[in-house]
């Protein structure tokens, strides 16, 4: 899933998406867990927001995603930024060693929807860290998937773009389709696009399994931007570290 058409309108779409709170949450790990990291890789980094919010904070940057047109328009935010733009895919992290942080929000490892592929994405962030380095990442809750996204429908309706976004349970178990068809303004007329995404939600306790046989020890499992232990809630955050 690349987000191409998508990406033109991502932004604005996204416009009241909590990127501070994960930046928050980011350096009060790294303080918390090893104050020593300087190097983060953003894994799904989309248009940038978070990464150039950390580069902002003094971290040295990478943003890799698998769409070509989101990195597009996250290096033109800031070109003169020192930060490097990969497209990669997350599970197949190549060429990458000696990184102090790897994050990955915004339910990015939902869109990884076989089990083989999330344990190669974990054990492809293992083996880029340095020893002590972390691996920072969010999901959907099973329970959000199944109460808040099964058969829900939105719709924005603004002046230059509007959408129509429905759920469905996908085939596999706990996986969810999306089907977005968008209308944007161009010039009198507005261009229609649709596009289908794929997620899959995962067990704690499976993943909790994978990143073990990785080699990773999990310092912490929150939900919704706590601080604190907890495993209930819509977005369940892992801290893990190498």
């Amino acid at each position: 899933m690349s987000y191409r058409l998508m990406a033109q309108v991502y932004d604005q779409l996204m416009a009241d998406a909590p990127y501070d709170l994960w930046v928050a949450f980011t350096r009060q790990m790294i303080s918390r867990f090893n104050p020593d990291v300087k190097s983060i890789l953003d894994a799904g980094c989309g248009t940038g927001e978070i990464t150039h919010r950390l580069d902002g904070k003094g971290f040295s940057m990478t943003g890799v995603d698998l769409s070509e047109e989101m990195l597009t328009i996250a290096q033109q935010k800031n070109p003169a930024a020192d930060i490097q733009w990969i497209h990669q895919d997350i599970t197949r992290l190549d060429g990458f060693a000696g990184l102090d942080c790897i994050i990955s929000y915004c339910d990015v490892m939902n869109y990884v929807t076989d089990e083989e592929s999330v344990k190669n994405a974990f054990s492809r962030a293992y083996n880029t860290l340095n020893d002590a380095g972390l691996f920072i990442f969010d999901v959907h809750s099973i329970e959000h998937i199944q109460h808040d996204l099964y058969g829900q429908t939105f719709a924005e309706v603004y002046d230059d773009v509007s959408y129509i976004w429905f759920c469905d349970p996908g085939e596999s178990e706990n996986s969810v389709t999306h089907d977005l068809t968008f209308f944007v303004q161009e010039g009198e007329k507005y261009q229609r696009f649709d596009e289908q995404h794929f997620q899959r939600g995962y067990t704690i306790d499976a993943l909790k399994k994978w990143l073990s046989e990785a080699g990773f020890n999990i310092n912490l499992i929150s939900s919704d931007f706590s601080l604190e232990s907890s495993s209930t809630g819509d977005r369940i955050f892992f801290v893990c570290q190498k």
